[in-house]
């Protein structure tokens, strides 16, 4: 039975949707998901999981169970011979995992479920309204629903974008591409199998159970989404990009589509917010797509939890659209400048592209740089003025001081959902305030800065100066305006809606 009232509602369950109602759910918020498709399907497009998403699920428990479902890859081919290496990044995870969008989304439902979010399948959204108060969906089958927040997580026809009235400015990228799956009598060596050679581009990624998703490009052949694919059509073409077939056969499935590079303006408009597919869409290339709506959910459902909550600092729901609108556009451009380059045709600047690009990911800091922006680790978000430099970056995965316990990391302390305030014990009476949303935890190693780190993994404040008193004092400071009004006796969790 469809609820008629909920603190949020999420519309779209793939992997940004599911990511964010586990993350509400678990923070006490009544949590409804609707999705037009009755069951889940296999025919997903993403393939790649980056350090960055893995290190949010590891701080909700879940990446080691999802890295059982595929395997790493260390390099990461970009074309010819220019390659990324992710095994020097500063992570638990310095590699792109390999395994189907709808085993990401099996594992995130199961979360979901689990801590008491409403999944409702073959429920399809036809409208919107929205007032001061909340928001109300309305199902192809004259349901209504009241909401405080509603988030459009329906993809790149995303109704909920529609109804209020946003463009989606951008164009198509590629046109044609052609999707199957597959047997092959020979796997590729090293996991994967991906090149372009100008005129055309495959990629070969396995599902983990004996059948592979192909995906191929021809330059010379750009057929409308609708026309039939032959079989032959999309072995030729592999084999001119790769040098192989790799003995396909037996097509379970076959398809065209065509690829954009999209982005809405506005993120958030009133109670409603966009994620994902529905906020943005980028080349294939980096495989980057579905990585950055987790991310999407990740920096969206603590905030709605605090506004549910009622705790939430002034403008801390607008951060929403500072923090991810940013890299939304990155992602679409370093995705965008991949596949221009893997598209180039003529030998002569194939033969520059290979040259300069392999030089420059050579140099430490260039190879730092484009594999923190691929795999996520390196994207930051933007401090206040005369903030530590370390507010707005990516908090690493220390490990913590513990007694009577095995050392513990900040990625598992992260689980609860809550701050987590780096400090010495002298400075933990300081969070007592603020005992329902922050922990404290004491770093293993003398390091001295005492950093608050928000639910999503970032450090939202630090400071570095060794006066103990103008610590304790900023400190407290810090966590007044960062953490919302002090609990004070009064119950925490979530409020009903207006």
């Amino acid at each position: 039975m469809i609820p008629t009232e909920t603190d949020v509602a999420i519309v779209g369950a793939g992997p940004t949707g599911l990511m964010l109602a586990g993350d509400l759910a678990a923070a006490g918020v009544r949590t409804t998901v609707l999705d037009r498709r009755s069951e889940q399907s296999n025919l997903t497009r993403a393939f790649g999981v980056h350090a960055r998403t893995l290190e949010l699920l590891d701080a909700r428990g879940l990446a080691d169970e999802l890295i059982t479902t595929g395997r790493p890859v260390r390099e990461l081919r970009l074309f010819d011979h220019v390659n990324v290496d992710l095994t020097r990044l500063p992570s638990r995870f310095p590699y792109l995992l390999i395994t189907p969008q709808y085993q990401v989304e099996s594992v995130l439902r199961r979360r979901a479920e689990s801590l008491g979010a409403t999944l409702l399948g073959g429920t399809d959204v036809i409208n919107l309204r929205q007032d001061d108060a909340g928001a109300e969906i309305e199902t192809a089958d004259g349901q209504h629903i009241r909401a405080s927040y509603v988030v459009g997580a329906d993809g790149v026809h995303s109704r909920i974008r529609q109804a209020l009235g946003l463009s989606f400015p951008g164009k198509a990228v590629l046109k044609s591409i052609m999707l199957a799956d597959m047997r092959l009598n020979d796997a590729p060596e090293g996991v994967l199998a991906v090149n372009a050679v100008g005129d055309c581009f495959a990629f070969v990624a396995p599902f983990g159970d004996g059948w592979f998703r192909v995906f191929a490009w021809d330059r010379l052949n750009q057929q409308p989404d609708t026309a039939p694919l032959e079989f032959e059509e999309i072995r030729d073409v592999t084999r001119r990009a790769l040098g192989t077939d790799f003995g396909m056969h037996d097509p379970r499935w076959m398809s065209r589509f065509h690829s954009d590079e999209r982005q809405v303006p506005q993120y958030r408009v009133g109670r409603v917010f966009l994620a994902g597919d529905a906020a943005h869409v980028h080349s294939p290339a980096g495989g980057q797509g579905m990585n950055t709506g987790i991310q999407d959910a990740a920096n969206l459902a603590w905030k709605l939890a605090a506004a549910v909550g009622g705790w939430a600092p002034q403008d801390l729901l607008d951060s929403y659209q500072t923090e991810r609108h940013p890299v939304g556009r990155l992602v679409l451009r370093s995705s965008g400048a991949i596949i221009r380059l893997a598209m180039i045709q003529s030998q002569l600047e194939r033969t520059a592209r290979n040259l300069i690009g392999g030089t420059a990911l050579k140099i430490a800091p260039v190879a730092r740089k484009v594999a923190g922006t691929i795999s996520g680790i390196g994207i930051s978000y933007a401090a206040p003025h005369g903030a530590h430099a370390l507010a707005g970056r990516r908090a690493a995965d220390v490990l913590l001081a513990g007694e009577g316990r095995p050392t513990a990391r900040l990625y598992e302390e992260l689980r609860a959902g809550k701050f987590v305030l780096l400090a010495p014990p002298a400075l933990a009476t300081a969070a007592e305030p603020w005992a329902d949303r922050v922990r404290v935890a004491t770093p293993a190693g003398p390091d001295t800065t005492i950093m608050l780190v928000r639910p999503d993994g970032y450090v939202a404040w630090a400071i570095d100066d060794p006066n103990a008193q103008r610590r304790d004092t900023a400190t407290r400071n810090a966590l007044a305006a960062l953490c919302g009004t002090p609990t004070s006796g009064r119950p925490a969790g979530a409020k009903t809606i207006a």
